[in-house]
């Protein structure tokens, strides 16, 4: 009979651990991609900001050696990303790819011009440099006219800012539930054993004896789930790598060793702290109080 109790108990304890280990690779994990997001705010900015194009359209008139000099000095310039000639042969056959039918036919001639699409960095991608930067170009004899989205580019640069607060805003309450959550798990697993807490201390064991073995363990469970919460976050990372190589989350080794450093330490000191102040709570409390 004793045997079958001693089983039931070390499967309860054992399940009472798991379910910490659980609680606290989840929170953790979320928490780290959270942070993973804090920290790549600004890549992830320039990725969209980057993808916004200035149209320069060329004269017909335009001789060739001048359509290479544009294209050779956009090149150069500080602000470009990157340079891409569209010819206007090229442009009416993806016209006519999107409407479904060849217009050249219909009109007789083709009406599109040589075009070069100017991808910008991400740094002058605002309303007023993109602005400058097509008044600069809109200057050469041969240039017909640069068009690009201004309301989008407006649109970008007020949302980036927006982004960016919230983000901050969410992972400080996100950390603070973090806490919250972890430090459930650990009081309830102290709550388990609150009578083993109480017995020990009517025995004569000090606060401080009984305190040392829970801290232990709650540290070594908070080390056991941060090391699942780091594996999954790896994994995590290497998926969008691969997907999104653009976005070059792997380029900066020490700003993911910060971040993984950080997430294990968070859950060691979280466990820590919940751990000590659970069995502070039960060493306080009298007899009578721990069975409500």
């Amino acid at each position: 009979m004793s045997r079958s109790f001693e089983k039931y108990q070390k499967r309860k304890l054992i399940s009472s651990y798991f379910s910490v280990i659980l609680s606290i690779a989840l929170v953790l994990f979320l928490l780290g991609v959270l942070g993973m997001l804090v920290l790549n705010t600004k890549k992830l900015a320039d990725h969209f900001k980057e993808q916004v194009a200035i149209t320069v359209f060329i004269k017909d008139n335009a001789k060739e050696v001048e359509i290479n000099q544009l294209q050779k000095s956009l090149t150069l310039a500080e602000y470009t990303k990157s340079v891409e000639f569209i010819s206007k042969e090229a442009a009416a056959e993806s016209h006519s790819k999107d409407i479904g039918e060849n217009f050249m036919e219909f009109l007789g001639y083709n009406p599109l011009q040589n075009s070069m699409d100017v991808h910008l960095k991400a740094d002058y991608v605002a309303p007023d440099k993109v602005e400058e930067i097509a008044n600069e170009i809109t200057t050469k004899d041969y240039v017909a006219e640069v068009s690009y989205d201004k309301p989008l580019i407006s649109l970008l640069s007020d949302n980036v800012k927006r982004l960016s607060l919230w983000i901050l805003v969410t992972s400080a309450v996100f950390m603070l539930i973090a806490v919250l959550l972890i430090n459930s798990s650990i009081r309830l697993s102290i709550y388990s054993r609150r009578f083993i807490i109480k017995t020990m201390q009517m025995v004569g064991a000090t606060k401080r004896f009984i305190r040392k073995p829970f801290i232990i363990k709650s540290v070594q469970l908070g080390m056991i789930g941060s090391v699942v919460a780091l594996m999954a976050m790896a994994g995590v990372l290497y998926y969008f790598d691969t997907k999104l190589p653009e976005l070059r989350l792997l380029e900066d080794p020490i700003l993911l060793v910060v971040l993984f450093s950080g997430i294990f330490i968070a859950g060691v000191v979280i466990t820590w702290i919940s751990t000590f102040f659970a069995t502070q709570r039960f060493l306080n409390l009298r007899t009578d109080d721990l069975y409500y």
